[in-house]
């Protein structure tokens, strides 16, 4: 149970992160990302990353409620399947806000 709480907590708290950068609103990201990113560009720029990341929050969550089910079920699957899902999930959201930061910031670093 401790491991849910903790995976999905983080997990809500990831999704949360995304939802406030979807919004434009980019203040919890790096200083670089967000100096080097125009005014007009913040918002599309925003939405990218949020998205990337609000999949990430997901997929933490939805990994959470898998465990749990293993945890009482004993049933391994649960977490072959959540484990492949948390990795699918982590590379498209990192995908995402990868492109996202080429795009509108030049580069990744």
């Amino acid at each position: 149970m401790a491991a849910f709480i903790t995976v999905s907590g983080l997990g809500i708290l990831i999704a949360i992160l995304g939802i406030i950068n979807m919004t434009g609103n980019i203040s919890s990201l790096h200083w670089y990302h967000r100096q080097r990113v125009t005014e007009e560009n913040r918002k599309p720029f925003g939405k990218l990353v949020g998205l990337g990341t609000l999949i990430i929050g997901i997929a933490m969550i939805v990994f959470g409620i898998l465990f749990l089910l293993f945890e009482h079920t004993q049933i391994q699957a649960f977490v072959i399947v959540g484990v492949v899902e948390l990795i699918v999930s982590i590379i498209v959201g990192m995908i995402i806000s990868f492109y996202a930061m080429k795009k509108y910031n030049g580069g990744i670093f």
